[in-house]
């Protein structure tokens, strides 16, 4: 009896995964992946898999299973031009960066885009309108939006959670004969009497591939004291493929006993900034590597961890010799395992204190006040307890505040907070162009941080530390035309091409006509470049044309292009 009530709760677990339901290919091409699912990217997880598309775009996208198109998005960033079918089992698969839909469905966006008079869009779609069969023809693949080349992003998502899952649980044939790869181990001291090494400060220890397993560089027995903690660099590749994706699991064990694992099975994206505690943060800002932890931050509320003893902390004071073991797996159970020891051994610490302004507790809401800078801390914008610091340099040629050292840009923030800078009373004509920006006080380059002037203070929400101070944008948009030229023919016969940019601020709107009447311009922001294919239903050709493009940035400065032209 017990084997079957276990055997029945497996075969739940593997149906809510969706293991037990095929898919169509999305590609008929072989699939070959250059990203994986919960790969660690910058500020969050990956939520897919990224398909090769043989390095071009124009590949046919097929839906994976019958139902029915549920959204369309189009962006000049994130997916780009992205569909959303919802299937019958209860998850709905999503289809991004795509080029261009298919011709009922691309004609149904324009005249959306039409009737919003605007590029961007976010199309519900009622369920009775594209209803779409398995291994049915949906798009073509591309290479839009914040896409660095071109490939398919490709999920499957909890249609009732939104939740994205691994699609790696359902049989696509994506071949993976390759165990992950370790490249270096670090020990972190997690107390004021930690230390690792005779050193109270973390160290990395390169781990090297020998007789067939993994292990540290000259295979050291490391002294350790206090409390520590683990964090492994690696990354699984598929065969076929070169590009390094993420780990599907990660395990530790202290003398033989489990007391940290995770699986990269499904997350949601409100918890997806987590990665910045799943993660060593303070090494990824510093060497650019990504190390990930095996402990838990207080503040760490991703549901990846199976099992967790002790946060994963090791409490390292008995004067012996451990056995540590690290086993990192993919979902085709290719493992990779790291085995080394660590031997307990006690120095004196020095029990320095790094001196700051306030401690600020990682669970309340927090806030620091002091000349000409205020910050509000909403509860949870931290993983653990920060000791936070502040210093103030002079304001630097084009600033109108000092710059506000605030803190250090390796401490993550989880949530946005509210920083204010004193700046006095402005005018009128320069109080709508003030703003927050970054300063790179090496470079003197500076950056927007977005924010707003009211009665002699510039608020806006940040959500990373840094140098801040505040600027004017009173600069306009460029505008350099590609294929247009006042009172001349056009140089291209079937698009109005432009190449736009704004130093500061930010493009914000784009708005051509032509002829009076509101044309649409497709807006790739990683090229930017925009670009108006002629359309014979809504517009007269063969005439001489009036056209006028406006391009404003986020602080109300605009620039203007007209011409007239004939094709």
């Amino acid at each position: 009896m017990k084997q079957i009530t276990i055997f029945f709760l497996l075969f739940l677990s593997l149906s809510a995964l969706g293991q037990t339901h095929e898919y169509a290919n999305p590609v008929k091409i072989p699939m070959f992946l250059s990203g994986s699912f919960a790969e660690l990217r910058s500020n969050h997880f990956h939520s897919g898999i990224d398909i090769k598309t043989q390095g071009v775009t124009g590949i046919p996208i097929y839906a994976v299973d019958a139902g029915y198109i549920a959204r369309i998005a189009v962006s000049p960033s994130g997916f780009g031009h992205a569909l959303y079918i919802r299937h019958a089992n209860g998850t709905t698969s999503v289809y991004g960066h795509l080029k261009s839909f298919r011709d009922d469905i691309a004609n149904y966006v324009k005249n959306s885009q039409y009737d919003r008079e605007s590029f961007r869009v976010d199309l519900q779609i009622p369920k009775d309108m594209f209803s779409v069969k398995k291994g049915e023809m949906i798009a073509l693949s591309g290479n839009t939006g914040s896409s660095g080349g071109p490939h398919l992003h490709f999920e499957i998502r909890d249609s009732e959670t939104e939740e994205p899952m691994n699609p790696l649980h359902y049989p696509f044939p994506i071949k993976d004969s390759t165990p992950p790869r370790i490249y270096a181990l670090m020990i972190e001291p997690l107390n004021e009497y930690g230390h690792v090494d005779y050193r109270e400060q973390k160290k990395t220890f390169p781990v090297v591939f020998v007789d067939g397993k993994y292990q540290i560089q000259n295979n050291p027995v490391i002294p350790v004291y206090g409390l520590i903690g683990f964090g492994i660099q690696s990354n699984d590749f598929f065969d076929g493929s070169n590009n390094r994706c993420g780990v599907y699991s990660i395990r530790m064990f202290w003398d033989g006993e489990l007391y940290y694992s995770y699986k990269m099975d499904r997350f949601s994206f409100s918890e997806s900034r987590y990665i910045n505690s799943h993660i060593d943060y303070e090494e990824y800002i510093t060497s650019k590597r990504r190390f990930q932890k095996t402990w838990i931050d207080p503040g760490n509320q991703l549901r990846i961890y199976d099992y967790v003893r002790n946060n994963g902390q090791l409490r390292v004071t008995d004067g012996n010799i451990h056995q540590v073991r690290l086993e990192l797996k993919d979902l085709q159970g290719n493992t990779s395992i790291l085995d080394f020891k660590a031997e307990s051994k006690w120095q004196q610490p020095s029990l320095a204190e790094t001196p700051f302004d306030q401690l600020l507790k990682y669970n309340e809401s927090n806030r620091f006040r002091t000349e000409g800078i205020r910050i509000d801390f909403p509860e949870n914008s931290f993983y653990t307890d920060v000791k936070f610091s502040w210093n103030k340099k002079p304001a630097q040629q084009g600033l109108l505040s000092a710059i506000h050292v605030v803190h250090q840009n390796t401490t993550p923030l989880h949530s946005s907070a509210t920083l204010s800078i004193e700046t006095g009373k402005l005018e009128k004509k320069y109080s709508d162009k003030a703003l927050l920006v970054r300063v790179d006080t090496i470079s003197g380059k500076i950056s927007a941080a977005g924010g707003n002037y009211d009665d002699g203070w510039v608020s806006g929400d940040i959500r990373s530390f840094g140098n801040y101070a505040v600027a004017l944008d009173t600069v306009p948009p460029r505008i350099v035309p590609l294929s247009i030229k006042n009172n001349a023919a056009i140089t291209e016969s079937s698009r109005i091409r432009f190449r736009i940019s704004d130093d500061l601020s930010g493009i914000n709107k784009i708005e051509g006509t032509l002829d009076g009447k509101w044309a649409l311009f497709e807006y790739d922001a990683k090229t930017s470049l925009i670009t108006h294919y002629f359309d014979a239903e809504r517009f007269e050709l063969e005439k001489r044309h009036q056209f006028k493009l406006k391009v404003t940035d986020y602080k109300g400065n605009k620039s203007t292009y007209e011409a007239s032209f004939w094709k």
